[in-house]
């Protein structure tokens, strides 16, 4: 059978496909676990296979040495008749740290192969339990459930793109408000979108234009992207350059079945569809999210699914932000070096919690468009903004919730543990706190808090919250995570490379702390520890407190037992044990300190000796350690059976604490901002159904705290666009705050949208559908574009998609190319904006013959900056917009900021006096003729 090395793997867009049946093989096979391991690296061969050994997860053949290397691991060999074997591995305990690097660095899919104890019909063997191994997930970076690695601030989205047959494609193309903005009606291919986070449950569809497709890749940000295997190329390459750009996992599925309904997705959902779901969702949408459910079925390998409904995200219902408009406004990074610190989402971030943080990033990429929604926001903030003292009350209860979301989610997905379950039952508790905290606060019946109060379902969660805290024992479980990591700390100290001296079917033979047995194993009686605590309390059921009171009974019998041992032998130092080893033996430790004769009369049967200790069987303590390791399992089998009706009772109230959470982060998001307004003295907001912006005292919500850290102060400006002034033609020095100005404007208006206060003394903002931005720009050597096609591919989607409800900001339009073609476009641009768009608009020039060919545009007005000169040659901005139009742009003087030498200076200077000289010339030329030849008319005429 030939193989694939690892790497010639795809790399780009990965192809999967059904897993076939391996056929029969009878050429001479590797030893059982290594021709397993063969097996699952041609069954999974465009994965990664960690398969569990013992304590360890272990790569082998050509895997261990390519990963090998990569991941720090030890190489080693094993000899077998095939030849020698590569192996590598890394304790269990590790798996998160080497995932994140496989999966999340590398962008590669893992196959984990697990171990398990089964039961066996040869008695003779293990007791009637032997080992058994099968892959049971593959791990993608969109398919990610509840590794530690996971950003707990983000979501972690796959995304699912299919776009609509082209028998359905051919409709006008969908807009904010239906506003056509050119004089030809467009169709375009539509797109059906589905993207869902495995690690909360979360699950959204959407519709969008063929050219609107890269800009919710951005704003979705998924981690991994599914296309259908034989999507066009165009889409393809598209979605390629973009997820190459991002350093996204792009990966091309074919569904087994075709889409019929989505009642056939119910099995996969917390509860039923919708009846009318499929007459409500659209065709493109519906296949995409078919083609998402049927990839993440094969990758979790059946896996029960437990996903919230689909919901539709209308784009009639968002304020649209472009893609390159989230990167230029720096919304979630900066565009200088793709940093969180600096962006708008780091500026306004007060929420406590995880989820908070996630709700308020969805909020900032996908601000609302409906204005009872945004009123319904700020009303909340208002609340909390008047009352400082509750705000301060709710934000101590949410810092003591935990990530519910992501902990139901793992029930749900028949994980999670007894700590998730206790932080549930925590999280609860504060959440019943805050219901009655909040209760107390609401005033009338039309305040919003009554109406999010309202939302809160909490008599089934507060029952299961009083069941988990009386049946799990919280010291128990502190106690036994201390000798997890007492354990664990002796597996790591072992060295790796005994392991890979071993065959792996010797490794029962280590010691307990080598190879402690995973957690979907069954115990076997040589693990069993007689100190290990109990997670349940004693009396969580009436059965559990009888099969206590009988291991106590049991208990009882052993030290009476030892204590007659002892005295029948004369040997004070006997014990008895029960090791995974040697089993239930008696240990004395004297070499001579007992009675020898008694000894031989009991039938002892030596095990044993040493010059200083002596250890021997005797069926009473066989007997008696049977009954009590029985004992034991009894226990556990019993704190499992319970430990699942609490999972039952988790999945019974899915819905609710699902609900009661996201109200929990809404809470999160107002108090929040109610807590930044109050710090940075913003003020509210006032949205309304018009088109104009009306903002006094404006600042930059990034740009002023980075001047306030280095000591400097930020100079605020006003803003007034109504049907006087529609478009503001900005022109005025580098340096001298356009920019800064531009940006500050789309930004208030996003905040504002989003349901935050905004910083400004005064903001009136009319509803807006879309903001574009055109702020810099740099070459895209990854799709081979330079920076003139970079400004003019984003000018051009601007004047394509814009509406008399959009808000535009443009900058220095085609400054890459000559004066005279860079005037051109800009004209062309203005003309467009203010003729056909009709839209708000902020547009910055150094272009500055623009104001003169405009000077009769009736909506159009022009504001400038400009630079304060002393005599003594010095020089400071001023950043204050003012009407009128400032024609020098200072270059030079920021040449001198930025440290050209002297003489470079003074060669730019003389070039610049000379050609300003040959111009003035040319001017005084041009007047000169032009009167001589209204002279010469004048003449001819009489």
């Amino acid at each position: 059978m030939s193989r694939k090395k690892v790497k010639e793997l795809p790399q780009g867009a990965i192809e999967t496909e059904a897993l076939p049946e391996l056929p029969a093989d009878d050429e001479p096979q590797y030893p059982t676990v290594l021709q397993g391991v063969k097996n699952n690296m041609a069954k999974f061969d465009n994965c990664v296979l960690l398969t569990r050994v013992g304590n360890f997860y272990e790569m082998y053949f050509e895997q261990a040495e390519e990963f090998g290397p990569l991941l720090s691991l030890k190489v080693g060999y094993r000899q077998t008749k095939m030849g020698p074997v590569a192996m590598a591995g890394f304790p269990f305990f590790q798996l998160d740290r080497f995932l994140k690097t496989l999966v999340q660095d590398l962008q590669k899919y893992v196959a984990i192969c697990d171990e398990f104890l089964i039961s066996v019909s040869d008695k003779v063997k293990s007791g009637g339990l032997k080992h058994d191994r099968w892959v049971t997930r593959v791990v993608t970076p969109g398919t990610l459930i509840d590794e530690k690695f996971l950003d707990p601030y983000e979501n972690n989205f796959l995304l699912s793109v299919h776009p609509e047959s082209s028998s359905n494609s051919e409709r006008p193309l969908p807009s904010h408000n239906d506003v056509q903005t050119d004089s030809t009606t467009d169709t375009e291919q539509i797109v059906g979108l589905a993207w869902l986070d495995l690690s909360t449950g979360d699950f959204f569809t959407q519709t969008v234009a063929r050219s609107s497709l890269s800009s919710a890749l951005t704003r979705i940000a998924p981690r991994e992207i599914v296309l259908p295997a034989d999507i066009v190329e165009d889409i393809k390459d598209e979605v390629q350059q973009i997820v190459g750009h991002d350093h996204r996992l792009l990966t091309l599925h074919q569904s087994e079945d075709d889409f019929t309904t989505m009642l056939e997705w119910n099995g996969m959902l917390e509860g039923p569809v919708d009846p009318n779901a499929d007459e409500i969702f659209k065709l493109a949408e519906k296949q995409a999210g078919h083609q998402l459910l049927d990839y993440v079925k094969l990758r979790l390998q059946g896996l029960q699914l437990r996903l919230q409904p689909p919901r539709r995200k209308e784009l009639h219902e968002i304020l649209s932000i472009d893609r390159s408009s989230l990167r230029g406004l720096e919304i979630l990074e900066t565009a200088r070096d793709g940093l969180g610190r600096g962006s708008l989402f780091h500026a306004v971030k007060r929420t406590v919690t995880k989820s908070g943080s996630r709700l308020l990033r969805d909020r900032l990429t996908s601000p609302s468009a409906s204005l009872p929604e945004i009123n319904e926001r700020l009303d909340l903030v208002s609340m909390f903004f008047e009352s400082e003292e509750l705000t301060e009350s709710v934000i101590f209860r949410l810092r003591r919730t935990y990530d519910v979301q992501r902990i139901v989610q793992k029930f749900a997905l028949n994980k999670g543990d007894a700590d998730d379950m206790l932080s549930l039952a925590t999280a609860i508790s504060e959440t019943v706190s805050t219901r009655d905290l909040l209760q107390s606060s609401v005033s009338t019946d039309e305040s919003p808090l009554r109406r999010l109060l309202l939302r809160f379902d909490l008599e089934g969660p507060v029952e299961l919250q009083t069941s988990i805290f009386s049946a799990i024992d919280e010291e128990g479980l502190q106690q036994k995570h201390r000798l997890e990591e007492d354990e664990a700390a002796s597996v790591a100290a072992l060295a790796h490379d005994v392991v890979l001296q071993s065959a792996p079917e010797e490794l029962d033979s280590l010691p307990k702390a080598v190879r402690s047995r995973s957690k979907s194993e069954e115990p076997n009686k040589d693990d069993i520890v007689l100190e290990e605590p109990w997670i349940m309390r004693r009396n969580a059921s009436d059965i559990l407190l009888r099969l206590h009171q009988d291991l106590d009974d049991l208990e009882g019998e052993k030290l009476a037992l030892a204590e007659r041992l002892r005295t029948e032998l004369s040997a004070p130092t006997l014990t008895l044990k029960s090791t995974p080893g040697l089993g239930y033996i008696c240990h004395i430790r004297s070499a001579t300190g007992f009675n020898r004769a008694k000894l031989e009369s009991l039938h002892a049967r030596m095990v044993s000796s040493s010059k200083s200790t002596r250890s021997f069987y005797l069926s009473d303590w066989t007997r008696l350690g049977r009954r009590i390791d029985q004992a034991i399992l009894n226990i556990r089998d019993e704190e499992k059976r319970i430990f699942a009706s609490l999972r039952q009772g988790v999945i019974l109230n899915l819905v609710k604490l699902r609900r009661n959470a996201a109200v929990m982060d809404e809470l999160d998001v107002a108090s929040a901002f109610a807590t930044l307004a109050r710090e940075q003295s913003w003020i509210r907001p006032t949205v309304n159904t018009g088109t104009e912006h009306k903002i006094i005292g404006g600042r930059h919500p990034m740009v002023k705290l980075g001047l306030e850290e280095q000591g400097r102060s930020f100079v605020s400006n006003n803003l007034v666009l109504d049907h006087e002034e529609r478009i503001w033609l900005v022109t005025g020095p580098n340096m001298g705050g356009k920019s800064t100005f531009l940006r500050q404007n789309a930004l208030l208006t996003i905040l504002a949208q989003t349901g935050s206060y905004v910083p400004a003394t005064h903001a009136e903002i009319g509803l807006v559908d879309q903001i574009f931005s055109r702020i810099g720009a740099a070459d895209d050597l990854f799709r081979d574009q330079s920076t003139f096609m970079v400004e003019m591919l984003e000018t051009a989607a601007i004047l394509k998609h814009a509406t008399p409800r959009s808000f535009v900001i443009m900058d220095e339009v085609g400054r890459g190319t000559t004066p005279e073609d860079g005037t051109a476009v800009g004209y062309a641009s203005l003309h467009h904006l203010y003729h056909i768009n009709k839209c708000r608009t902020l547009f910055a020039t150094h272009f500055h013959a623009l104001t003169d060919m405009t000077g009769d545009w009736k909506q159009l007005a022009c504001y400038c900056t400009d630079v304060l000169e002393s005599d003594d040659g010095s020089f400071a901005f001023v950043h204050r917009l003012k009407k009128g139009i400032n024609r020098q742009s200072h270059a030079l003087k920021v040449a001198k900021l930025a440290g050209l030498p002297p003489a470079a200076l003074k060669v730019a200077e003389d070039i610049l006096q000379h050609i300003s000289s040959e111009r003035s010339n040319l001017q005084r030329n041009a007047t000169q003729n032009q009167e001589n030849n209204q002279t010469s008319s004048i003449a001819a005429a009489g």
